[in-house]
């Protein structure tokens, strides 16, 4: 895992059960409410201060999934991809990457291509036991509850980064 971790240069997330909860509340005018944790929030704007980049491939369009994306400065933001591998081809190949060198976060079926050939695969706890399966770590936080922090905590430290990112961003001595 640790040899794994040490390639990566891109994290790429799923939303719903892994930035999410999986819940979506609908209002009668058909509006959403969507709650994402403050601490995946945080992490990704570590990771991104730590020169790696960020991006989202998600199978539902909605907007929130873009202001969130902008709030935290994420590079790629793709809504509404049944197909997820065809996107995930296109980050590839826009940034000149090799799939060892891509982290992917996923907890549903429409996510397994990616998983399967992604360097370093993870699923948050809640994820569907074919996925939990498949991947190379599964986090012992739930999606919407700081799994995505949990996975860049583990980037970090694995790269060696995290001590220095910390003593930059918290202005230490």
């Amino acid at each position: 895992m640790k040899e794994k971790l040490k390639k990566i240069k891109m994290l790429l997330l799923d939303v719903d059960g892994v930035l999410t909860d999986g819940r979506v509340i609908m209002q009668s005018n058909d509006q959403e409410i969507i709650e994402f944790s403050i601490y995946d929030g945080v992490g990704i704007v570590l990771l991104k201060k730590a020169g790696f980049k960020v991006g989202i491939i998600s199978g539902r369009n909605s907007q929130i999934i873009h202001k969130r994306g902008e709030h935290l400065g994420i590079d790629e933001v793709h809504t509404n991809k049944f197909h997820k591998i065809d996107t995930y081809k296109e980050i590839l190949k826009k940034y000149k990457f090799q799939d060892e060198e891509i982290c992917y976060i996923g907890d549903e079926l429409l996510d397994l291509p990616i998983l399967e050939r992604v360097g370093f695969s993870a699923a948050p706890k809640n994820a569907i036991s074919d996925v939990k399966e498949k991947v190379d770590y599964v986090t012992e936080k739930e999606g919407g509850h700081g799994a995505v922090r949990e996975v860049i905590e583990l980037i970090l430290k694995e790269t060696g980064q995290k001590e220095a990112l910390l003593k930059k961003v918290l202005k230490y001595s």
